[in-house]
């Protein structure tokens, strides 16, 4: 027996020294190409929540080696080929309690390190700026609370990669036309909540992934070591284009960050200065129409199709519509504000005055809609502020 016993015992020591060889070299090669793991981020947060992973990995491997290595091991020398008799005996305390008060053990080794990883994780005080986030079907709205820098970020695959026309790239559908920009080095903020469904911004190198609610404010936080592009997307299915939903952000350096955000200050002081302008002026038909042309086929034509025509059943028509051919004021009402309870979101903070005045036009002019109206960003103005 005692014999067996050393047998035993070797197997296990043996077979315990390979696996823990393997897992090494295993977990090197993970961390140069973690398409099977996960990745160890940018973040401290995102190396602890690694860290924490490959120690409960390695505890379930020590694990499972020791019970399966002693169960097949025993299976083969206690097999009755080889005239071996089975045991008869009963309860055994010390067993009993050893097998309790180990894994209780156990348990509390791991419940530590993982206790202190979630502590940190939503610990979203002292930020040193703040960010809210806003998920819409099917884009994201990123606000600057210390600035009036505000912008949507959508997605930026040509159409004809995802229709197989072109070749895809790297980066297929995870790239966008405006980046969230944060600095290195500097603890940011996530405010992230969703003006329709539920969404979930999630941003793998930061270890951050948090349910975008409509009515409800979640936290997170990065502070994010190296500057760099870390890309993301929506992690939770909500609707027809869920896949079109990435995120990317961009980590400068404080001093290239404030360059960035004084520029992007100024781009908003000189559109806002246009928008004034452009309340006294007023576009030609020809203008409208190719304006309005642009905007709709980068915002509208995904749910009312590029002729107008929509989805039967699913997205109304353009084309011959009540609204296009008579009702003006709540034609340019519905896309300011949107329709609660439908898939029309509202594009007043998407779109600018002199935009929304374009695709208004150009929706009750094109397809045979004929209806000759213009409208002016003075008139967009006069209904966005009730008049």
């Amino acid at each position: 027996m005692k014999q067996q016993t050393t047998i035993v015992a070797k197997w296990c020591a043996t077979i315990s020294a390979l696996l823990f060889s393997s897992l090494l070299f295993a977990q090197e090669t993970v961390e140069e190409a973690s398409s099977l793991n996960l990745r160890r981020g940018a973040t401290d947060i995102s190396g602890q929540v690694y860290d924490l992973h490959m120690l409960m990995f390695f505890i379930c491997v020590g694990i499972a080696v020791v019970v399966f290595g002693v169960m097949f091991v025993s299976m083969y020398l206690h097999r009755k080929s080889r005239g071996a008799k089975p045991a008869n005996f009963h309860e055994n305390v010390k067993v009993e309690i050893a097998w309790t008060v180990i894994p209780f053990l156990i348990l509390i080794f791991m419940a530590v390190p993982a206790a202190n990883t979630l502590i940190a994780m939503e610990d979203t005080t002292e930020p040193d700026m703040t960010v809210l986030v806003t998920g819409s079907q099917w884009k994201w709205h990123y606000k600057y609370m210390d600035s009036d820098v505000e912008f949507y970020s959508l997605l930026a695959t040509q159409r004809e990669q995802i229709e197989n026309k072109f070749e895809k790239t790297d980066n297929y559908l995870l790239e966008v036309d405006r980046p969230l920009v944060i600095p290195t080095g500097k603890k940011v903020r996530f405010l992230i909540t969703s003006d329709d469904v539920i969404h979930s911004w999630w941003v793998p190198d930061f270890a951050v992934k948090k349910d975008a609610n409509p009515g409800f404010i979640n936290e997170s936080w990065a502070k994010v070591n190296e500057p760099g592009i870390y890309r993301g997307q929506c992690a939770e299915l909500c609707g027809k284009d869920h896949g079109y939903m990435p995120v990317v952000v961009i980590a400068k350096e404080p001093a290239e960050f404030d360059k960035w955000m004084g520029e992007q200050e100024e781009k908003v002081r000189l559109a806002k200065e246009e928008e004034q302008r452009l309340l006294s002026m007023n576009m030609s038909m020809d203008e409208l129409m190719k304006e309005g042309e642009r905007v709709y086929n980068a915002t509208c034509a995904a749910c009312h199709m590029p002729n107008g025509e929509g989805l039967p059943g699913v997205f109304p028509a353009l084309k011959g519509s009540k609204m296009a051919l008579e009702d003006q004021k709540g034609h340019i009402d519905i896309v300011l504000h949107g329709k609660s309870g439908t898939a029309m979101q509202a594009f007043n903070k998407m779109l600018s005055l002199k935009e929304i005045a374009a695709v208004v036009t150009y929706e009750r002019n094109a397809w045979g809609n004929n209806t000759g109206d213009m409208v002016q960003a003075k008139d967009v103005n006069a209904v966005a502020n009730g008049n």
